[in-house]
């Protein structure tokens, strides 16, 4: 027999099945960390958390003079002494009066800027936004004399007005940027059908770009709000007047040179912390939207 019979009548080589591949080794996912390693870290950080606010819960509401730990038997003497005899409620009434007004201020003023460098294209725009940051890494205090000396010769020094335009131009180039990086997230092409419609700019801008910025606007003027809310130093350096003075001078007095009245102090602080966390509970939703929208480029 050939060596070519041969190979023609042997039988073919048997082939066997490959082996399946092994299937990667997968990462474990969040869904597969245990429980107790999620909650451990947050119930401790939460603890942490809540403490100081216990504390001050607990001095505002228990007996002058009482060392429980507990606040029983609960007394609002406290708070009735801060808002009548320290002048508290005259110091919330101010203090809502500048918050509001700067939210109301600083929205108007960072709409129309934000809306100018989102949809026009100018020479200096470039270095006009570079200004606009650096201005964020110059501190208050810096800006203490110069405002002082301009709301003097303007006559404005121990008036409200003083401090609202002094929070106002604090929080512009912040807000103005958000606000611009917002609107860059609206479609253009929305206005352009607009204006195909008939609308001119600022009917268009009204109708189709406003309702959508409405959780930019909302963390815009609530970072406004809070921020010349808990602001201590241009109410104290331009208000003079005691009845002129915001919550955060107010809390100040609170403290003497020889001896601090913990109980006072402590309702005094919790008046001036209700309103903001009722404003964060209310806009939690919008203020994450709006900041997270707001801080990348569209």
């Amino acid at each position: 027999m050939s060596v070519k019979e041969a190979t023609m009548t042997a039988p073919a080589p048997r082939r066997t099945a490959p082996e399946p591949p092994r299937p990667a080794k997968r990462n474990r996912s969040w869904d597969e960390v245990p429980r107790w390693q999620i909650y451990l870290p947050l119930s401790v950080y939460l603890v942490f958390t809540l403490i100081p606010f216990y504390w001050i819960l607990l001095f505002s509401l228990r007996p002058a003079g009482s060392t429980s730990l507990v606040p029983w038997p609960i007394t609002f003497d406290h708070f009735e002494k801060v808002w009548t005899e320290r002048s508290f409620g005259t110091y919330f009434h101010n203090s809502v009066l500048v918050g509001v007004v700067t939210l109301l201020m600083t929205t108007l003023v960072a709409l129309a800027g934000g809306y100018a460098l989102a949809r026009f294209d100018f020479k200096i725009k470039r270095a006009f936004m570079l200004a606009l940051l650096c201005s964020q890494f110059v501190p208050g205090a810096l800006l203490l004399v110069p405002l002082f000396e301009i709301f003097a010769e303007l006559q404005m020094i121990n008036s409200l007005g003083s401090v609202i335009l002094a929070e106002t131009v604090f929080q512009l180039p912040l807000s103005i940027i958000l606000i611009s990086n917002f609107i860059k997230n609206v479609p253009y092409s929305l206005e352009e059908a607009a204006w195909v419609d008939g609308c001119n700019r600022m009917t268009a801008f009204r109708i189709v770009v406003l309702p959508l910025l409405r959780p930019g606007l909302i963390a815009v003027g609530s970072f406004a709000f809070v921020h010349s809310w808990n602001h201590f130093l241009f109410a104290l350096m331009f208000l003079n007047n005691q009845e002129k003075q915001t919550i955060p001078v107010g809390l100040n007095t609170l403290m003497g040179a020889d001896s601090v009245d913990l109980g006072a102090l402590a309702a005094g602080g919790i008046i001036a912390a209700v309103p903001v966390v009722l404003v964060f509970a209310f806009i939690q939703k919008w203020l994450i939207t709006g900041f997270s929208a707001g801080a990348v480029k569209g």
